[in-house]
């Protein structure tokens, strides 16, 4: 008799079917499918020896090598693309962007945080290439929930960052090489020798 009038009381009826409907909507949302978002790094290619300039062009390596971006990632579904506003990172992401008939987006190179919202705000569920530098190429892998890695040498410029984001995931990176090899770092002390 009780447990007929418990079911009687509308009160009682809609905390139940509350506690139903809220248990369902959390079980969609931590389990459910979410969209994977995928960021391409890459250091800006090679760059012109110009101590005097803060600013300087691509070189014919880094030129060939924002080439070898198209031939690498030109089919690959990218949705934006991002870059700094020094041309170096400019030259680089351009070839592929036009390969791609995208805009490069410019971004602040000290605001990571920036870029990271874009990237989850306007670009959730898709691929996404950024042309960075040798230390807000790291920063940004952290930022979007990657390990940590230390700056990028100033000598390698072959290094390609895939960072796979996915809510309630852990973030996965992998670390590729593209284009022709870096060259390698110039040994001081055996020069000295």
């Amino acid at each position: 008799m009780l447990k007929n009038r418990l079911w009687a009381n509308p009160f009682v009826v809609f905390l139940v079917a509350a506690g139903l409907v809220s248990g369902v909507i959390a079980v969609w949302y931590f389990l459910g499918d979410h969209p994977v978002t995928t960021v391409i790094l890459v250091r800006h290619a090679e760059k012109n020896i110009e101590p005097d300039n803060p600013n300087p062009a691509l070189s014919p390596a880094g030129q060939e090598r924002a080439l070898a971006l198209v031939h690498t990632l030109g089919s690959s579904g990218i949705a934006a693309i991002y870059a700094t506003q020094y041309i170096r990172t400019q030259s680089t992401a351009t070839p592929l962007a036009n390969h791609q008939g995208l805009t490069v987006n410019q971004i602040d190179s000290r605001d990571v945080a920036e870029l990271v919202r874009r990237i989850k705000t306007n670009n959730a569920g898709s691929v996404v290439f950024a042309a960075g530098h040798n230390n807000s190429v790291p920063a940004i892998i952290a930022a979007l929930g990657g390990e940590t890695f230390p700056v990028i040498p100033e000598n390698e410029y072959d290094n390609m960052f895939i960072v796979t984001v996915q809510r309630f995931r852990t973030t996965r990176v992998l670390r590729l090489k593209y284009g022709n090899p870096s060259a390698p770092a110039v040994n001081q002390q055996a020069l000295n020798q």
